[in-house]
């Protein structure tokens, strides 16, 4: 194993005409030093929403809906209510005949003229244009049951990770989306406890491991005709209908071709299917010949996600990435079958996103420069040439101050915004870009090391380690951050330091998928074997070394503290996974089944769970947090592992945030750190 450092130092911050000081934990909190970024959203070939027209644009066609967000459902879904409003705004009245209801749950224009379509309790409506009535296109949904054109919370947070679930045809005609029937799946109940004399119950279809799915089934609607015609479902390749399965994403290809890609519950068999229009029944058609399968012998299918395809001009050939016969991943050029695939680029780093295919070039980001898989660059390839020539637009574009970046490109490739996220040179961090490598068994580990100011080699420093570790995760990256770890060790003289693992992302698929079906176990020994080689530097204090993390990087400090190493005096897990048992199904199928009928084996049960380790918590000073609301990683796992800590005699603290969810938001997570900062200072000895 190698170790391959981004070694960072922290300054001071300060105002241009102010002497230097250290980072506060106010800074950090009140978001001083937040940068602000920008993403448009492309309209056309030539114009982009918030606030940026790339060239004079007649605004007649434009229209507008506002909307306020009103009530959190899930992570990402919001409740809203909206408007309508014609443009120029100046000049513009509220539209006030059949207007829209409250508490809409999606809301969508159509790419080419005035319908708009929308989800309200769990149905979709269709409007010809704002001032027409809405014709109810489903009549069937029911909360928490059946949700149509929205995911339910499995394909919202682990799936589709959208808020939404259905798709206009390019030019309008159509409407593809989704129903999740979630009737038979399990429930999983939580007490918000608000500002009444009862708390009120919270329920979520939630199928966790082993537990039944929910059924998918694909609709396509044609909007110019909805009455009369009805939803046409999409049928399900035969492959994949004869098990368990989930719809992973649709792309529509042209108004009458559609392509659906389907995944098998254990997750290494996709199918995508191309299915088109049939006008004589009336049906879509899926023919086999036209369905790809795309299979993986080593792990799960894809990365986080199966990747999705960029078709041509010509609608039958795409473009996508997946795992070359190397193991990286890389694009792929598809004109027939994925055996006969052409590789469109290849070696040892990856391809990562396809921004835009045309017929003349293929804009895509990979981590290719200079051999940092936690670098992005934009490339283009040429496709007039013989070869096909391959560009890097960024890699020497300003390349002391980024070399993280993302693009986002119009309709027709002619523009694009180019977003930088970092490195930059601040008055808060100086990089000095120095590499080092060091052996480490048979691997090589990338991790990032923010050292104090005034760093001194000779002296010894507590060491505290910052994991998330979670499969197809990257941590390492050449990002401009200010966070918790920045003021601890600018102010209070901490170094810290971010460790990629085996797991995670962007560096072929070895790294991978090592911890396919052995989840929790090369998580921490990568984390407890860096740390045995900072320690070798000469200047960490052994005897003041901590590990903290939240969500899977909870559960990765939890294992690690629960290890028996000795390594760690202390540590922090917030809103930890505490067994694969409590977590969502998708998860653990992806990464933990070898078979569809196992529920739990001897392997994940005495080397993944953290109760069982209760004892080993006897000699380090642990601090558990979570939120009671969490509709993620429920309360239920901190409560196993509080029950186990206490059934060992394990002296532990734990706070508990009443009614925040997982991601702790608010003036609760300013009380969080806070505490935290307490409990870390207080293990290091640094408390004044």
């Amino acid at each position: 194993m190698f170790l391959i450092a981004s070694i960072f130092l922290i300054s001071t911050a300060s105002k241009p005409d102010e002497s230097p000081r250290a980072l506060t934990l106010e800074d950090y909190l009140n978001g001083n030093f937040q940068y602000k970024t920008f993403s448009p959203y492309w309209v056309s070939g030539n114009a982009c929403l918030t606030a940026c027209f790339v060239q004079q644009t007649s605004f007649s066609d434009i229209k507008f809906v506002l909307g306020n967000r009103v009530f959190l459902c899930f992570s990402m879904t919001f409740i809203c209510m909206y408007y309508h409003f014609n443009f120029p705004l100046f000049f513009s009245d509220f539209i006030t005949e059949n207007q829209l209801p409250h508490n809409i749950q999606y809301i969508s224009w159509s790419p080419v003229g005035h319908k708009l379509v929308y989800v309200y309790q769990n149905n979709i409506y269709l409007k010809q244009s704002p001032r027409d009535p809405a014709f109810k296109i489903t009549s069937d949904g029911k909360d928490n049951e059946i949700f149509n054109g929205i995911p339910d919370w499995v394909y919202e947070e682990e799936m589709l990770a959208t808020k939404y679930a259905l798709w206009w045809s390019p030019n309008g005609k159509y409407i593809a989306y989704v129903q999740f029937n979630d009737t038979n799946i399990p429930i999983i109940e939580y007490s918000y406890y608000g500002e009444e004399q009862y708390p009120r119950k919270i329920t979520i279809p939630y199928p966790k491991a082993g537990a039944k799915n929910p059924t998918v089934r694909v609709f396509i609607v044609d909007t110019t005709n909805p009455e009369g015609l009805g939803p046409k479902e999409v049928p399900v390749p035969a492959m994949i209908a004869s098990s368990d399965h989930y719809v992973t994403w649709l792309t529509w290809v042209t108004d009458n071709r559609i392509c659906v890609q389907w995944l098998r519950r254990v997750q290494n068999f996709s199918v995508l299917a191309v299915c088109d229009f049939k006008g004589s029944s009336n049906s879509w058609d899926c023919p086999e010949n036209q369905q790809h399968i795309e299979e993986s012998r080593t792990g799960w299918a894809g990365g986080f996600f199966v990747s999705t395809p960029h078709f041509t001009s010509d609608s039958n050939s795409y473009y996508k990435i997946f795992s070359d016969k190397s193991g990286y991943k890389h694009i792929h050029y598809i004109n027939g079958s994925v055996e006969n695939a052409i590789p469109i680029t290849s070696g040892q780093w990856e391809a990562i996103y396809i921004f835009r295919v045309t017929d003349d070039a293929v804009f895509y980001s990979s981590n290719e420069f200079e051999g940092y898989p936690g670098r992005r660059n934009i490339y283009k390839i040429n496709l007039r040439t013989k070869p096909p020539r391959k560009q890097c637009i960024t890699c020497n574009l300003r390349k002391e101050r980024c070399q993280y970046y993302t693009a986002r490109f119009s309709d027709n490739a002619k523009y694009y915004a180019l977003i930088c996220y970092g490195i930059m040179h601040t008055r808060i961090i100086i990089t000095t870009n120095d590499i080092f490598v060091t052996h480490l068994f048979f691997l090589a580990l990338w991790y990032k090391m923010l050292l104090p100011p005034e760093f001194d080699r000779s002296k010894k420093y507590p060491l505290l380690i910052q994991v998330y570790g979670g499969p197809c995760s990257q941590d390492v990256r050449l990002t401009f951050s200010v966070s918790w770890i920045t003021y601890l060790v600018s102010k209070e003289g901490i170094i810290a330091v971010v460790v990629d693992g085996r797991g995670t992302a962007f560096q072929g698929d070895k790294m991978l998928y090592a911890v396919y079906r052995r989840l929790g176990l090369y998580e921490v020994e990568d984390q407890i074997s860096a740390v045995k080689k900072f320690i070798e530097m000469g200047f960490v204090d052994e005897k003041r070394i901590a590990i903290w993390g939240w969500s899977y990087g909870g559960y990765v400090t939890s294992l690690a503290l629960g290890s028996g190493s000795g390594v760690f005096k202390c540590g922090i897990a917030v809103a930890p996974v505490s067994s694969w048992e409590y977590y969502g199904m998708e998860t653990f199928n992806k990464h933990c089944l070898g078979k569809q009928d196992i529920l739990f084996n001897d392997f994940l049960h005495e080397n993944s769970t953290v109760m069982v380790r209760a004892k080993n918590f006897q000699n380090v000073e642990y601090l558990l947090i979570h939120g009671t609301a969490d509709d993620n990683v429920h309360f239920q796992n901190s409560a196993q592992i509080a029950k186990a800590l206490v059934d060992a005699q394990v002296d532990f603290q734990a706070m508990w945030y009443t009614d925040q969810n997982h991601a702790i938001p608010g003036l609760s997570r300013k009380h969080l750190y806070t505490h935290m900062t307490h409990f870390i200072k207080q293990c290091f000895s640094l408390l004044e």
